[in-house]
């Protein structure tokens, strides 16, 4: 038999991994939701921008806190059942925030599903390095931000016209009725390793002598161990986070507030932006494949993204002009892309899982401080506006609270320059 024919046919492998990029997209649309329904949420709940921010980093604080005991179950139990999981506790969150009477209920369910799809990015990574070849992981990496970006998408203009013809608890409940669908395709679709259907698994042999029953803790201490693993956590604190605290939440906002547009617009340029992510991934994880090396496009894509954020924050702008610059700063923040394969190549391969889920928390502990901290920082300078029950803050409110953005990304900039390169080798 050829050694083409032993692998899994791509149609299959692309199949089994499609289905967990599924519940990331999910996730996704869950995590960025808030961004346009922030009127009715600050109404419904009487909420100020700091509570606001609250809420929506419920997701973030569950999310985050899942992603070091995800990436060691997922080296131990496999990615199956964890996605079942994932799905089904997803959509019982999903039912708990469109029916919650108070912002307690509200705040419970997002804390819920922000704890359950926490299981889908990892539990695709470790799929991509059974299913797929060692070359294609960067490729499947940036087409799962690709994915979950869809979900942003959605999560944009769609969402907002749906929640304006139905409202949006209804439209919740039926968001919840999908992902339980989700749950039960998983479960009887989805499998660990090409080797349960037949096929040779693209997995790496394991190192010989190597202690996979070795403590939880043990794993963990052995992964931070390494310099590059604390430091490509925090990296994309600012950057990533740029992305998900300005369209995840207050970008539309912002927009309408600031530049007088309809929620509808804004909501589509925020989409704009997510979509200039999700372009970034694929194509600078792949540039990074081509040239051998993550850490200079890393350094330069972060300039750009300083650069970028800084005109936004700072600089008087025409709508056309902020488009754009938004476009390539969202382009650049794609990098966190290169940031996972940087992290999963500067550890012992029986360490993968462990350190994507460690490298994970990076995106979402931007999501977790930046959107409340700028919703903290609006408050504080409030001055008193409200339309229709919802707080409305002027420019220079808005510039002081995204101020916060620009320090995390300069941050970000001075810890990836400590970072030691990898030259795309997974580590013996």
């Amino acid at each position: 038999m050829s050694e083409q024919k032993r692998f899994p046919p791509a149609a299959l492998a692309w199949s089994v991994w499609g289905l967990g990029a599924l519940l990331y997209l999910i996730g996704f649309y869950q995590r960025v939701a808030p961004a346009v329904i922030t009127d009715r949420l600050m109404t419904d709940f009487a909420l100020g921008a700091a509570a606001l921010g609250n809420l929506s980093a419920f997701y973030f604080y569950s999310y985050v806190a899942m992603q070091i005991p995800t990436g060691i179950i997922a080296d131990r139990w496999g990615p199956r059942r964890l996605l079942t999981a994932g799905a089904g506790i997803a959509a019982l969150g999903t039912f708990l925030f469109a029916f919650a009477p108070t912002i307690f209920w509200a705040n419970a369910g997002r804390l819920l599903i922000g704890a359950s799809v926490a299981v889908a990015f990892v539990s695709m990574l470790k799929l991509a390095t059974r299913w797929f070849r060692p070359n294609q992981f960067a490729l499947a990496s940036g087409i799962a931000l690709f994915c979950g970006v869809c979900g942003g998408v959605v999560a944009g203009v769609p969402l907002r016209l749906l929640v304006e013809a139905f409202g949006w608890r209804a439209v919740m409940m039926v968001t919840a009725a999908v992902t339980a669908a989700l749950c039960v395709a998983i479960w009887l679709f989805v499998r660990d390793d090409p080797s349960e259907r037949g096929y040779q698994s693209h997995a790496p042999a394991p190192a010989a002598g190597a202690h996979h029953h070795a403590s939880v803790w043990h794993g963990l201490m052995q992964v931070l161990s390494y310099r590059n693993s604390w430091i490509l956590v925090i990296v994309p604190i600012g950057v990533a986070g740029s992305v998900l605290t300005f369209a995840g939440l207050w970008g539309v906002p912002y927009l309408k507030q600031v530049h007088g547009l309809e929620t509808k617009t804004a909501a589509a340029i925020t989409s704009t932006l997510l979509i200039a992510w999700a372009l970034g991934g694929p194509i600078l994880g792949s540039l990074s494949e081509r040239m051998g090396r993550r850490k200079p496009l890393y350094v330069i894509t972060t300039v750009i993204a300083l650069i970028g954020w800084g005109i936004v924050i700072y600089l008087p702008l025409p709508l056309w002009a902020l488009v754009c610059v938004l476009i390539v700063s969202g382009f650049a923040c794609g990098n966190l892309i290169i940031g996972f394969a940087f992290a999963k190549e500067s550890v012992p391969s029986r360490l993968m899982g462990t350190a994507s889920g460690v490298c994970n928390m990076g995106p979402l502990m931007g999501g977790m401080f930046l959107q409340p901290g700028v919703g903290w920082i609006l408050d504080r300078n409030w001055l008193g506006n409200s339309v229709g029950g919802a707080r409305v803050y002027d420019a220079a409110a808005y510039q002081a609270g995204f101020s916060l953005i620009f320090a995390a990304i300069v941050l970000s900039l001075v810890l990836i320059l400590l970072a030691r390169e990898t030259h795309c080798r997974q580590m013996p």
